[in-house]
């Protein structure tokens, strides 16, 4: 089957740090991609050897594993990038894509800055099959990883998105996601919420509707599993109008005040000549 479709690697992988995502839940999920070079690599560098060592196990591939994670010393990132210069490297994380929300950006960076040849096998990620299933606007989303443990500081982060003319994504834990529904409830009533979890496994599902709704369902029916929690970007009139003087303010840093204008009043509709007017005021200030 392999020769008749050239596109999937056969062999040992060419040397280099291969970024491989894993199934996030249904491990039928694996590319065949990521089969052929996780067979292929000199080492698998993971979160848990024991999460890895089980998908490895069930792909029937025996490969050396080092653990890497937020903890790991700077040596251990030295020692894969070396061993990467010769040979197939793969960093993986214990579920979906690495580095998102996931340990590794730090071996990423290192690596291409070493010269060594840095190649993504893309796959699963919850994140984004979570934005898919949720009916939620999905042409533009910030992803915004997973939300303080403390009160204040969720607060202080909600507040701080706003503004964001998008999807907000986050990942959640099952214990503090009703906190974090009362908190967007308190902040955001009206916006629509969707709760994506258990993504492809037996449970799987996507509850939408209030923020206030979702948390008293959740509050009588504790959830379980890993949650992506996604919140509708907010309506027109309710999205926060920028301060024309600190546009023309950034403008003027680079450009002449008739440019400042024409820039600002591409930003924002207001009057061209009113803030060329107030451009030269600022300039001269």
């Amino acid at each position: 089957m392999t020769s008749e479709l050239p596109s999937i690697p056969s062999g040992i992988p060419e040397p280099g740090l291969y970024i491989v995502a894993t199934p996030i839940g249904n491990l039928a999920d694996i590319t065949l991609r990521a089969i052929a070079v996780l067979g292929g690599c000199a080492v698998v560098a993971c979160e848990d050897t024991r999460v890895t060592g089980k998908l490895l196990k069930h792909l029937g591939i025996k490969a050396r594993l080092q653990r890497l994670d937020d903890h790991a010393p700077p040596e251990v990132r030295a020692r894969l990038i070396d061993m990467a210069r010769g040979a197939p490297v793969a960093l993986v994380s214990d579920a979906g894509t690495p580095l998102i929300s996931d340990p590794g950006y730090r071996l990423v960076r290192e690596a291409r800055e070493a010269g060594v040849n840095v190649v993504t096998i893309p796959g699963a990620c919850a994140a984004i099959a979570g934005l898919a299933m949720s009916g939620l606007p999905s042409d533009r989303f910030l992803f915004a990883g997973f939300l303080p443990v403390k009160d204040k500081a969720r607060e202080d982060v909600l507040s701080g998105l706003a503004g964001v003319g998008g999807t907000l994504v986050f990942y959640e834990t099952a214990p503090r996601l009703e906190r974090s529904l009362r908190a967007i409830a308190a902040l955001w009533p009206a916006r629509e919420v969707a709760v994506a979890r258990e993504l492809t496994k037996l449970h799987e599902e996507c509850r939408s509707g209030s923020a206030a709704k979702l948390a008293d369902h959740y509050a009588a029916h504790p959830p379980k599993g890993e949650i992506v929690l996604l919140v509708g970007p907010p309506a027109a009139e309710d999205q926060p109008v920028a301060d024309p003087d600190a546009l023309l303010r950034a403008a003027l840093t680079e450009a002449s005040p008739s440019k400042a204008a024409a820039r600002v009043t591409k930003a924002t509709g207001l009057d061209r000549q009113t803030l060329y007017a107030r451009a030269v005021e600022l300039k001269g200030q």
